[in-house]
């Protein structure tokens, strides 16, 4: 594999940047809310989750008084 300069590199950088097709401000913007959603979800489900697993725990804990 031969070695490029730097400004060939450069160079290359540019002409696969430009083949980038980059979202609309739309397809952000929605993307950008349905990430925020499933993270709000995530968290609730994680909460119960841990409160389910805490109440357990001390179940099991209070067997042994």
């Amino acid at each position: 594999m031969a070695r490029t300069g730097p400004f060939e590199y450069l160079q290359q950088v540019r002409a696969e940047t430009a083949k980038v097709v980059w979202p609309s401000r739309r397809e952000t913007i929605v993307t950008t809310i349905m990430v925020v959603i499933m993270a709000v979800l995530a968290s609730i489900f994680f909460l119960i989750a841990d409160q389910i697993f805490s109440w357990g725990v001390t179940q099991l804990l209070q067997l042994g008084h």
